[in-house]
């Protein structure tokens, strides 16, 4: 196979761009290094492109891996031959090599093996044949293998073994495997039913059965979780006249011999005891690792543009953590994510202390100026919320207020990483500041959470960890490099997440940091313990220092392109202190001269993207591509569930994205689901086409279930 040309067809690309990135890649780049800073190799690729670029490299690679390694097994043996290995060559899955490989493997002790043993292959070759007549006829040449010492005690032993050992030698056909499981997803259907008589959120497949290869990926998981918690039974069926019926006309000579019902015997019994469960299990595993893949996508972009949602900069915010018995946690975080103020206040049952709590609040708003209040949407969050939103009337300055998705934040109060950052507070006072911290800044306080606590996927905890895991952590690592982090700022657990810095270095920075000062410039991180130059190569361009000497390092523009962009400001007669006052305003017209761009390219030695990539940093200097996404809508008032009524016109947020629909928190505690049927007045494929998370949508309520807690919205134009 030739990797290089795979790639190009599969992905729709050139191959000599593919041949280029693979090379990058080998060479030990970052896929954020990569679409920023190597754009001319590439052709502008970008992350998702390269990450899919990447996974498949892999794969192809370890298919490649596998391929030699059965070819040398069988060579080994010295049954290699033209043909086995044209058909390891052509494969195109592990499944199809594995298959090549199954009459080759050292085989468990089986029905066949032991007929082996006993000496009766001559006597399955005998009937696979399939004689128009026999002379001695087969029983009289069948019981010539009669033998007390191994077990062959009758004429029936010894055609039951050659049946035996032609079942397995067809189940061991490649090709035989290869169409068989072709022909039962094609033909299949997946069915479930109830496993034990009870109740449960699985009621819907009590009685299911749909064609495979029509069934929904999140049906596939869904049956899987069922299944896997004893609540379904769950299988494949599929006609067996219409499977075998080309098995039958491939083995079976159709010639009137006597032994034709010996073979189909044996062709029966291969397919029955041996084929079909493995098939079934294979087909399984294909439709679950391919549901996984679809999930997994659908979550990869859900945290995506939950990460990057706008950050609500500039404001003081009042974190809330809603509880009963011990009390709701308040924690003011200053404009810079600096906590500032921490309080208890029990607003709500058992104690209903309101009067003293309403004084805490405005004490604490009065005092450091609090512009929002982050309500938690964990327990006691309807309480608080409308404990707030009465409170709020009663005051004189503009106050408004969130719910926030606690989703996590339990996780990161309890972890190693809030230990260290507050040694002082309790867990729930460490919720409170997360709670504020992740309306001012999302992606700097999410990232310190493990992804699939963060509630925006579906059935994660069913699918493969370790992929999951990478996929996530990739869009992680995409999204803080997209904005790119301030150097003197942050955290080592989200320095940890730029390009070419691990773990290890990034607490290095930090510890650094804490000797030395703030950086000066890029430059200086040259001196950190373990960042050598091709770390720094890869980080540099990620990092900002605001402030510093340097205006470019508080740019995307990468130092290998500073002499470029030194260039560009002399030849329209720019100094780097125009673009620190921001007096570039009319560079963009300059550059729109016909042939401009061209001959700057060849004058500074970069291509058109770098070149566009620096005038687009040098006009906005610092600037946070977050900025130009919808604000949260914040709120002064409460609706309840109760409030809600049919054809009601509301503002919502979209909070999770899953295959069936999306789910808009409109302010009342229970967010609604718009499916995937009401999304558009048009056919939608899959909700992502039309809707992403933090998305602000207009929504309409259809119906509301008070007992049930459901709410049915929709997008669609009013009839």
């Amino acid at each position: 196979m030739n990797i290089i040309e795979t790639l190009a067809k599969e992905l729709n690309l050139k191959a000599d761009q593919v041949e280029k990135t693979v090379a990058l890649i080998d060479e030990g780049n970052t896929i954020p290094f990569i679409a920023r800073y190597r754009k001319e190799v590439t052709g502008s690729l970008d992350d998702t492109v390269l990450r899919d670029l990447n996974d498949r490299l892999t794969f192809l690679r370890n298919l490649e891996k596998r391929k030699q390694e059965v070819s040398d097994l069988i060579t080994a043996q010295e049954k290699m031959t033209p043909e086995i290995q044209a058909a390891i060559d052509a494969a195109k899955t592990v499944t199809e090599v594995e298959d090549i490989y199954r009459p080759f493997r050292p085989h468990r002790k089986t029905r066949a093996s032991v007929a082996r043993e006993k000496g009766l292959e001559p006597l399955a070759e005998l009937l696979l044949a399939q004689e128009k007549t026999y002379d001695p006829s087969i029983e009289e040449q069948a019981a010539a293998y009669i033998n007390e010492e191994k077990g062959v005690l009758s004429v029936e032993d010894a055609l039951q073994g050659a049946r035996d050992i032609i079942a397995e030698d067809i189940s061991d056909n490649a090709e035989y495997r290869k169409e068989l499981r072709a022909l039962t997803f094609e033909n299949g259907t997946l069915n479930a039913h109830a496993a034990k008589d009870e109740d449960s959120v699985y009621v819907q497949y009590y009685a299911y059965s749909e064609a495979l290869k029509k069934v929904a990926p999140h049906r596939v998981l869904a049956l899987n979780r069922g299944e896997k918690e004893d609540f379904l039974k769950v299988s494949i069926a599929v006609d067996e006249d219409v499977v075998l019926r080309g098995l039958r006309a491939a083995i079976l000579k159709g010639n009137g011999s006597p032994a034709t019902d010996h073979v189909a015997a044996a062709l029966t019994d291969s397919y029955e005891r041996l084929i079909a469960p493995s098939i079934e299990r294979e087909i399984r595993n294909d439709i679950f690792d391919n549901a996984c893949e679809g999930a997994i996508k659908v979550f990869a972009d859900n945290l995506s543009h939950l990460l990057m949602q706008s950050p609500l900069k500039g404001k003081t915010v009042l974190g809330f953590d809603p509880g009963y018995a011990h009390g709701c946690k308040l924690a003011v975080v200053d404009r810079t994510g600096k906590v500032v103020d921490t309080a208890v206040i029990y607003p709500v049952k058992p104690r209903e202390d309101i009067v003293r709590s309403k004084a805490t609040v405005k004490r604490l708003i009065e005092r450091h100026n609090v512009d929002v209040i982050a309500i938690g949407n964990g327990t006691a969050s309807k309480e608080s919320e409308i404990f707030i939103a009465g409170l709020l009337k009663e005051l004189d300055r503009d106050v408004k207020y969130i719910v926030v998705s606690e989703a996590g934040a339990s996780i990161y109060s309890a972890s190693k990483l809030a230990a260290e950052e507050f040694p002082d507070f309790d867990v729930m006072q460490r919720s409170a500041v997360s709670i504020a911290r992740r309306l001012q800044d999302p992606l700097a306080e999410l990232i310190k959470i493990d992804p699939k606590g963060i509630g925006v996927g579906q059935y994660q905890h069913d699918m493969k960890q370790a992929r999951l895991d990478e996929a996530l952590g990739g869009v992680v690592e995409d999204c803080v490099n997209a904005v790119g982090v301030d150097v003197n700022t942050a955290s080592y657990s989200l320095l940890s997440y730029i390009s070419g810095i691990n773990l290890a270095s990034a607490k290095n920075i930090v510890k650094y940091r804490e000797e030395n000062g703030e950086f000066s410039g890029r430059s200086e991180l040259l001196k950190v313990p373990r960042i050598g130059a091709k770390a720094y190569e890869q980080a540099a361009g990620f990092l900002r220092v605001p402030g510093g000497d340097e205006i470019l390092d508080n740019t995307g523009v990468h130092p290998e392109s500073y002499r470029a962009a030194e260039q560009l400001l002399a030849h329209f007669g720019y100094t780097k202190e125009d673009v620190r006052e921001g007096n570039l305003r009319d560079l963009g017209e300059k550059l729109s001269a016909a042939g401009v761009r061209k001959q700057l390219c060849e004058t500074l030695g970069v291509g058109e993207p770098t070149l566009n990539d620096i005038v687009s940093e040098l006009l906005k200097p610092g600037r946070d591509i977050r900025d130009t996404l919808p604000p949260p809508v914040l709120r002064d008032d409460i609706l309840s569930l109760e409030d809600l009524k049919p054809d009601m016109e509301l503002t919502g947020t979209v909070r999770n994205v899953i295959d069936f629909g999306a789910f808009v928190d409109i302010g009342v505690h229970q967010d609604g689901l718009v499916h995937i049927s009401q999304l558009a007045d048009r056919f939608v494929k899959h909700p992502s086409e039309v809707v992403k998370v933090g998305d602000v949508v207009k929504v309409r309520v259809m119906s509301v279930d008070v007992a049930k807690k459901r709410i049915s919205l929709t997008m669609r134009k009013k009839p």
